[in-house]
């Protein structure tokens, strides 16, 4: 399965240890990761996902409330209940913070799918284990489920804004810092497609570089005297002017920043449509529709957002601990 398909077989979750043993998934910062999360994301958001997870263990601490309650062998079982309407993201990370937190990365079982939309109410996965252990967990689970939730309800907001026009909407760096990885995830299986990852899967000319460098030309004439072969360059430009001088370079993509319709309307016909062109800057849910429909015989390819992942609201879950194993 490709590490960029949100497609997620959640009953197969509880597999993951039967599947481990017959050498599927990988071993990342020395935690072996359940083949139900290697199915879906790459090693190397494994790597920044197994991080996160020993940080966050870090900040708690030991639990001395659960510690000094229930004894250390007594069993518990619990479920995932959404609180609200939502899209379900973040299940195939359930396994990995039971792999980190020391449990059986098998001690789960999914109820809906990934990418689901529910209603408020709904039994989203059910868990058993130590009660100590679980409820150690259960913070850590929560925190990831509701924030990557978030992320894709905001995401399928602006795409369902887009539809008909043709433009796909992207996301963009302005991720929380360790987050990248999973939140871009989390965009996907809402239906939007990625930017760059980090700084080398494309090289960006913006304002500041323009500036420093004297010119668009002069920019994208040193990154490919620079590297070779040069990876993919995206040109920002303000004004219809920088279009121009863009174009004539032949960048692989023209970010259009901060221009209104009407500029777009002025600007978009001057690229030609192999070079990919992108909307971006202050887009809202209220303006995107008018910024993609802008030129209609040269529409835009993308509209990149920041605020799907910087500024998306957390969904609601909460996790209900039932004692004893059912």
């Amino acid at each position: 399965m490709s590490k960029d398909d949100f497609e997620y077989h959640a009953h197969a979750a509880g597999a993951s240890s039967n599947m481990a043993a017959e050498g599927s998934g990988l071993f990342v910062e020395g935690v072996f990761v359940p083949a139900d999360t290697a199915a879906v994301f790459s090693e190397t958001a494994c790597a920044f996902a197994v991080r996160l997870i020993r940080m966050a263990l870090e900040e708690d601490g030991p639990d001395l409330t659960s510690l000094g309650i229930f004894p250390a062998e007594e069993e518990s079982s619990a479920y995932i209940v959404a609180k609200q309407r939502t899209l379900v993201v973040g299940l195939p990370l359930i396994s990995l913070v039971l792999a980190v937190t020391g449990m059986s990365p098998d001690a789960w079982h999914a109820e809906v799918q990934e990418g689901a939309l529910v209603e408020n109410g709904t039994v989203v996965a059910r868990l058993h284990g130590r009660t100590v252990q679980l409820l150690k967990a259960e913070r850590i689970i929560l925190n990831l489920m509701t924030h990557l939730s978030g992320v894709a309800d905001l995401t399928r907001e602006y795409v369902q804004r887009l539809e008909g026009t043709g433009v796909r909407l992207l996301d963009t760096r302005k991720t929380l810092p360790g987050h990248r990885y999973l939140e871009k995830y989390a965009v996907r299986v809402a239906g939007g497609c990625n930017h760059r990852m980090n700084l080398g899967d494309m090289l960006m000319i913006k304002d500041n570089h323009i500036d420093a460098a004297g010119s668009i030309t002069l920019a994208v004439q040193a990154l490919r005297g620079r590297y070779s072969p040069c990876p993919p360059i995206e040109v920002e430009c303000r004004d219809a002017a920088e279009v121009a001088e863009a174009v004539k370079s032949r960048p692989e993509r023209i970010l259009l920043d901060n221009m209104g319709p009407a500029l777009l309307a002025e600007v978009l016909p001057l690229i030609p449509r192999d070079i990919e062109a992108e909307i971006s800057g202050g887009v809202t849910l209220e303006t995107i529709r008018g910024l993609a429909e802008s030129c209609r015989e040269r529409p835009a390819d993308f509209i990149s957002v920041g605020r799907i992942t910087h500024s998306a609201p957390s969904a609601d879950f909460s996790m209900k601990m039932e004692r004893g194993v059912k």
